[in-house]
């Protein structure tokens, strides 16, 4: 089948099997392996991109479910060189170990603050529920996504 859709502001054209999982197209035929496979059943969360804006696991989804949508992976997060607040605040908070859930972790949080811009520390906790991390005990992680949420705030 065909596929034409846009991944971190490309538009982007292939030849896909319909049984072709998001996250096996772009890593395999985009070339963007900083979307990770871990369980592939939806359950981890390392797949996590934004499908049009929205967080979905690339996992469980087809290639071809994804006709006409915008994608972004981790690798169209920054901007002109510039890391997403989300990606600075892992950085300084040290919000990351082995890395592999990272992506993920960072792409759910995108989407958890475009929903909520002021989250408090539970709501963070569960709007990243649906993502597994195995190495830090997650408090880093919050305290990135609190670091985002106060850059966002003072960008704006």
């Amino acid at each position: 089948m065909q596929l034409s859709l846009t991944i971190n502001g490309q538009p982007h054209a292939a030849d896909v099997e319909p049984r072709l999982l998001l996250v096996h197209h772009l890593r395999d035929n985009a070339g963007l392996t900083g979307t990770h496979i871990g369980c592939e059943t939806s359950l981890c969360g390392a797949c996590t991109v934004l499908l049009d804006g929205e967080p979905v696991k690339s996992c469980c989804l087809l290639a071809v479910q994804a006709e006409g949508a915008n994608i972004t992976t981790i690798e169209g997060l920054a901007t002109n060189g510039e890391l997403h607040p989300v990606q600075e605040g892992f950085w300084e908070c040290h919000g990351l170990q082995c890395g592999y859930c990272t992506p993920g972790m960072i792409l759910a949080s995108v989407g958890l603050l475009k929903d909520n811009p002021h989250p408090s520390e539970a709501e963070i906790r569960h709007g990243l529920e649906g993502n597994l991390c195995r190495c830090t005990g997650y408090q880093h992680i919050v305290e990135a996504v609190k670091f985002a949420a106060n850059k966002m705030q003072t960008q704006a």
